[in-house]
Formats: C-alpha cells, structure tokens, sequence
C-alpha cells in the first residue's frame, strides 16, 4: 500500500521505517526540515534501537521518502497515518493544535485530490482522548473535503503501543492491534495495512479505540507507583519486598490474570476494606507516604456515591434492591458496599424495599448479625421474601446480584428504571432501553 505517515518523531519515524520494511510505499511528512533531510539520507532523526538500520535499508531501496510537503504525500498515498504529538496542556488538558493544524492539511488535500486514486483513509495514531476523532477531527475532514467520513473518504484510529527504547521490537511483535473503525471499509484498509504481524487484532468503535491506549497507560502508571509504595512499605518494615513481588507474581489467578479488573460496583467485605487500612496505617506510623494505597478505600467510596447520585437523579422514591451480601454465594454482610448503599438510601428518606435470597435475619449469627444491626438496624422491615414483591414495590431497581431467580424476572422496556450495579448478562441489548442505566459502562 501507499502510505504517508505525518509526524517524524519518535512514533511516525518507526511506523514510517517499519511499514516500509513490511513493503509498502512510505513518504514520511514533517513541518521540520532537518528531519525530512536526515530521512532522505537514510538517517534516523530518532536515537531507537534497530531504527538507523532499519531506515538506511529502506531508503536505499526507495520504500520510504520524506518530505514537507502535505499535498504532494496525501496525492501519493491511499492511506494517511497521523503520528503528530498530543502534548499537556499547562492545567493537564489535551492539546490538540497539531492534530488540528494537521487534519486541515489533509482535509484541503484530500479537496484536490478529489476521487482520483481512490477512497483515501486518513488514520489517527496519535493519543487522544475519547471523542476527540468523531467530535472534533472528523468535523474538520468534512469540512475541508467537502464530503462525508465514511463515505467519500475513511477514518479510522490506530493506537500505538510502542515502547521507547524497543520499539522496533514492539511493531513487529505487539502485544495487539487496535482498530478504530468508523466504517468496515475502513478497518478493512487498516487490516491489510498490518497483515501479517503477530497478536490479537481488535476492530472496535473509534472511541473505545481512543480509551484503550488510557486504559493501558493509566494501568501501567498504577503498577508501578503500587509496586514502588509496596516496597517503600517493606523496607520500612524490614521484608524484602522483591521476594514478596516473586511471590505475588507468581499468582497467575488472581494477580497477574482479569480478575477483577471488569467495571462493577464497589468492594467490600472482611478482608479488603480491614487489610487496606491496615497496610495505610502501617505506612504512616512508619512515615511513608503512599497516596495510592492511601485513596483506593476513598476510591471505593466514590465509586458507590455514583450510585446514589443515580437513584437521586430518577427523581423517584420508592427504591428496590437485588442483593446485600458484599459477594454472590454467601450471606456475609460485614463491610457490603450494598449494605452501605442501603443504609444511605434509607438515611435519605428512600421506601426500600430488598431482597437477597441468601440473607435471613433468623440465620445471621455473631459478627455478621452485630455488623448488620450496627450499620442497618431497620433491615427486618426493609427485606422482602420475594423478587416479585420487590418489583411490585419499586420504582428504581438497584441490581446488585447475579442470581438466576433475579435475573429472569427483571422486565425490558416498560416497568421500573433499572440501575445495573454489576454489568447484567444482557446490558449490551438493555443498553437500547429508557429504563436501563449502567453505573460504570
């Protein structure tokens, strides 16, 4: 394929280098002079491993030119791959000028250009946030070209997980591809333009394609600060914290795995809520400052006002709750995010109603029975003894359980606005309905 590649810093040079290595036709595009001679001389403008041999070859053999001319690349090329910076704003936002200034270069070539050649695919791989393609880019195409996205020419969103240092590596072996599609047509062009390179490929709407590359960054940040807090806790306490992080990678099922890593309401429970406390108090009697352990309990707590923020915004009164126990398959109440939605719902003057099959005031003994008393004193005259008589009652839902009986019951289209606590088997079909609302989706 023809391909021109706008940015030559340290993502469009590798794509640019890399593609052309694939065997495609590259013409790389930068407003700096200095990088497009260097290019043409068969020199990296970038210090990356492999890169300065990799663009000597690719040169030689005429796979990749470089210029500064934008009409003259996009008249070149079917497809035009976006690489220019996305740097912070002085207050953190996301600066988009290049994006901007780039997309109009494109936009008023892809003018001249008209029909000839073909559909052309411009493709953004920058980093940008959710929205920012469809939003704000694409509006700018349409504009210039005068036609339709999707129609008279292709978008789509290529996120890059290219690592500083081995990138070269990281082209030629991802760990996934990921394509923002805004139409098949599209993806299809981005498909052919990667054929051939290893891992998983993902064809995915163009602002789930935006949010994965924040998703793994934002992951990836947290890893290591939790991994840097844990050892400045270990030393502090005198426990080496590598043997600890060997022991704790070593679990495959539930540390490095999915596991609970699925968007759902919060935690709670005998373990987590105490242990994490512990391990913060821990730390500050010790004068170690951890701000991410420090705020993943205020985290969770957060996370279980939205839902009360939900229920508050239906403007409705009479509440019902599927579920109490902090977990499926137990009636453990002892720190139950549910337990602590109910308990603010009813302090707000809520009628609520719930059930838990798995929850009887008769059967409840020691801690379990003094935690509820404590925190829900008023849970005998709030329990029903059917979903049914819940669904009858409510006017909200709160859905915080799997169980089967609950779930076959819950009613589509019409009946009570239904809040998803946990992400229902069939959200992506209820999703369409009025009544359904999703709390983290």
């Amino acid at each position: 394929m023809r391909v021109s590649v706008f940015g030559l810093g340290y993502v469009g040079c590798v794509s640019a280098a890399c593609l052309a290595g694939m065997g495609h036709e590259v013409i790389g595009v930068d407003v700096n002079q200095v990088k497009v001679d260097l290019v043409n001389d068969g020199k990296a403008p970038v210090v990356e491993e492999r890169i300065g041999e990799l663009i000597a070859e690719v040169v030689g053999t005429g796979a990749l030119r470089a210029t500064g001319d934008v009409h003259e690349a996009v008249m070149g090329s079917e497809v035009s791959l976006v690489c220019v910076g996305t740097p912070s704003e002085p207050n953190g936002s996301l600066c988009t000028t290049y994006l901007e200034r780039v997309t109009e270069q494109i936009g008023a070539a892809l003018a001249d250009r008209g029909g000839r050649g073909g559909r052309h695919t411009v493709v953004f791989r920058s980093t940008m946030l959710p929205g920012t393609a469809l939003n704000l880019l694409v509006p700018i195409l349409e504009k210039y070209v005068g036609g339709t996205a999707g129609v008279d020419f292709g978008v789509a969103v290529n996120p890059e997980f290219l690592r500083e240092g081995t990138s070269v590596r990281d082209f030629f072996d991802p760990p996934k591809t990921v394509i923002g599609e805004l139409d098949p047509a599209s993806g299809d062009v981005m498909a052919a333009l990667y054929d051939g390179l290893p891992g998983e490929v993902f064809r995915v709407p163009v602002a789930t394609a935006e949010a994965i590359k924040y998703a793994d960054n934002a992951f990836h940040g947290l890893k290591i600060g939790f991994a840097n807090e844990l050892g400045a806790v270990c030393q502090a306490l005198g426990v080496d914290s590598h043997q600890v992080m060997d022991v704790f990678l070593a679990d495959r099922k539930l540390n490095i795995s999915p596991a609970y890593l699925r968007p759902g309401f919060a935690f709670g429970g005998s373990c987590l809520p105490k242990d994490l406390r512990s391990l913060v108090h821990a730390a500050q009697r010790a004068d170690v400052s951890v701000p991410i352990l420090a705020h993943v309990l205020p985290s969770n707590s957060a996370h279980l006002e939205r839902a009360v923020e939900l229920v508050e915004r239906t403007g409705k009164r009479r509440v019902g709750m599927f579920g109490l126990s902090f977990k499926p398959g137990t009636d453990d109440l002892r720190e139950s995010p549910l337990v602590e939605l109910a308990e603010r719902l009813f302090g707000k003057g809520y009628d609520l109603r719930i059930h838990d099959a798995n929850v009887s005031l008769s059967r409840l003994l020691g801690a379990n029975r003094e935690y509820v008393e404590t925190r829900l004193p008023h849970l005998a005259q709030l329990l029903a003894e059917s979903v049914e008589d819940v669904l009858e009652h409510a006017e909200v839902c709160l859905v915080g359980t799997r169980d089967p009986a609950v779930l076959s019951a819950l009613p589509h289209g019409e009946g009570p606005t239904l809040i998803d606590l946990i992400h229902l088997p069939d959200a992506e079909a209820r999703r369409a309905e009025p009544g359904y609302v999703g709390l983290a989706w």
